[in-house]
C-alpha cells in the first residue's frame, strides 16, 4: 500500500471518529477502539492525533468551516464535514505538509464512498491556505475558547479568576504520569531505570511514587510494566490512597473501583494492614479491576453492585475507611477525553450531583465509628463537588470533615474548598479532582 493511500485510509479513520462522536454521541475511545482494529499498530498514534487535536479544536474549526463553505453541507454530509475538520486541524497544528495534507484528505474523500465530494474538500482547504484563514481572529467565546458556552458560564460562575487557566489547560495535551510501585522500589530508583532506557522524567514530591514523562512512552516499553512495577496513573489521582490510608487498617471498601486504579495504589501502600473490597456495577469494567490486580500480583474480594443500593451485596460489616471516587462530569480531565465538551450537557450536571448525593447517603452508614470516607471527583464544577459535600454534612450529625491534610504540602498543589479541596486541571501538569475527607464521630 503507497504512503498516499495509507494517509488517506488514516484521514477518512479520523473523519469516521470525529463525525461519530460529533454528529452520533459516541464516545472518543469506543469509536477510537473501533477504527482502531481497522489499522497498523504503527498508525495508530497519528490516528489519535488526528482525532484528539480536531475534537480539542472543534469550535475553532467550525468557525473557520462558516467562513469557507458558501453553504453548510447535509445533515448526511456529516462525515465530509468531519473530513474538512480534520484537514483544517492538520493545516493549522500540525508540521504535515501542505501539499500532503490537500492531497491526502481530498483521497479520503473518496475513500468514505463521497467521491462528489472530493473537488469540494480540495477547494475549502486551498482556500484555507490561499487566504490565510487561520490568521481570522476568532469570533464570539465559543470559538475562541473552544468550549461550549454552558461550560465557559459555569467555569466563570465556579471559578471567577481562575476560568481561563482552566480552559487553557482543557485544550492541551494531557503528560503521561506513571505510579512506581513502592515494593519494587522508590521514584528516583524508577526514574533511573528510564533513563538507563532512553527516557526520562521528573517527580512531584506530594506525590512520592509518582513520576511525569518527558515524552509519553507506550507502556510496553516501560522497564517492568509487565511486572507490576510500574502503572500509568495521574498524580492527582494518586492523593488519593495515602489520605484514605493515614492511620487506618482493617476493612477498606473501593466503592467505585474501576479501572482499579485507585486500587491498586491502596494494596500497594498498605499490603496486608487492609483487607480491600472493590466494587463497581459494571461486571467488564470489574474485569478490568481484575487484570490490573492480577498484573500488579495483589488481591482484593471484587464484588459486582450498585453502591447507591448496598442491601444487595453488603454482608453486615462496618468499613474502616471508604473511597467514594464518584461518577462525574469528568470536566477536569477534559484534556484526556475531549470529546467531553462536545458530549456534557448542562442538563447532566444536576443528575449526576443527585446521583452523588444518594451514593454517599447509601455508603455512610457502612463506615464504622471513628471511620473515615474520602469523597472523590474528577470534575470541577461546585454543583458535583463542594456543594453534594456540603448537603451531606448539613444532613448527617455524625459527619465532619477533616481538614487537617495527612501531608502539610499537598496545600501547595489543591485549592481549599468549602467543604474540600480541589485540584485544578494544569496545577504542576495535573488533572483536576476534588477531594474531602469526611470523618464519622461517635
Amino acid at each position: 500500500m503507497s504512503d498516499a493511500h495509507n494517509g488517506a485510509r488514516l484521514r477518512a479513520a479520523a473523519a469516521t471518529v470525529v463525525d461519530a462522536v460529533v454528529s452520533h454521541g459516541a464516545s472518543l475511545d469506543a469509536a477510537l477502539g473501533r477504527e482502531e482494529a481497522r489499522i497498523s499498530e504503527t498508525d495508530r498514534p497519528q490516528l489519535r492525533l488526528f482525532c484528539f487535536g480536531t475534537l480539542r479544536r472543534y469550535w475553532h474549526l467550525s468557525a473557520w468551516l462558516a467562513l469557507l463553505l458558501e453553504r453548510p453541507l447535509r445533515a448526511r454530509d456529516s462525515r465530509i464535514r468531519a473530513l474538512l475538520a480534520v484537514g483544517l486541524y492538520q493545516l493549522s497544528e500540525t508540521r504535515i505538509p501542505d501539499h500532503a495534507v490537500v492531497q491526502e484528505t481530498v483521497e479520503a474523500a473518496r475513500q468514505l464512498r463521497r467521491p462528489a465530494h472530493a473537488p469540494l474538500v480540495n477547494a475549502v482547504l486551498r482556500r484555507f491556505l490561499r487566504e490565510r484563514i487561520a490568521a481570522t481572529p476568532a469570533s464570539g467565546d465559543e470559538a475562541a475558547y473552544d468550549h461550549p458556552q454552558w461550560l465557559l458560564d459555569t467555569l466563570a460562575a465556579d471559578w471567577p479568576g481562575d476560568w481561563q487557566a482552566i480552559v487553557s489547560a482543557n485544550n492541551e495535551r494531557a503528560p503521561m504520569w506513571l505510579r512506581v510501585n513502592s515494593r519494587h522500589g522508590t521514584a528516583q530508583d524508577y526514574l533511573e531505570r528510564l533513563r538507563r532506557e532512553g527516557m526520562d522524567g521528573t517527580s512531584l514530591p506530594v506525590a512520592p511514587q509518582a513520576l511525569r514523562m518527558s515524552e509519553a512512552a507506550a507502556v510496553g516499553t516501560l522497564p517492568g510494566f509487565g511486572e507490576g512495577h510500574v502503572s500509568v496513573q495521574d498524580a492527582a489521582a494518586q492523593l488519593a490512597a495515602p489520605w484514605l490510608l493515614d492511620g487506618v487498617g482493617g476493612r477498606v471498601l473501593d466503592a467505585c473501583a474501576a479501572p482499579g486504579g485507585k486500587s491498586g495504589h491502596l494494596l500497594e501502600l498498605a499490603g496486608d494492614r487492609i483487607a480491600l473490597t472493590c466494587l463497581d456495577s459494571d461486571g467488564a469494567r470489574l474485569a478490568d479491576v481484575e487484570s490490573n490486580l492480577r498484573r500488579l500480583r495483589l488481591d482484593a474480594t471484587l464484588v459486582e453492585g450498585d453502591a447507591s443500593e448496598p442491601r444487595a451485596w453488603w454482608d453486615g460489616e462496618l468499613y474502616a475507611a471508604i473511597l467514594v471516587d464518584a461518577p462525574c462530569s469528568a470536566t477536569g480531565v477534559i484534556r484526556r477525553h475531549p470529546d467531553i465538551k462536545l458530549l456534557r450537557r448542562p442538563a447532566d450536571i444536576g443528575g449526576l450531583a443527585e446521583a452523588q448525593s444518594r451514593m454517599l447517603d447509601a455508603l455512610w452508614p457502612l463506615l464504622a465509628p471513628g471511620g473515615r470516607m474520602l469523597y472523590v471527583t474528577c470534575s470541577v464544577l461546585a454543583s458535583e463537588n463542594d456543594n453534594v459535600v456540603r448537603r451531606f454534612l448539613d444532613a448527617q450529625p455524625e459527619a465532619r470533615e477533616e481538614q487537617a491534610l495527612h501531608k502539610s504540602n499537598i496545600r501547595d498543589v489543591m485549592r481549599p474548598k468549602a467543604p474540600g479541596y480541589q485540584v485544578l486541571p494544569g496545577s504542576y501538569g495535573m488533572d483536576g479532582f476534588y477531594y474531602a475527607a469526611l470523618r464519622k464521630v461517635s
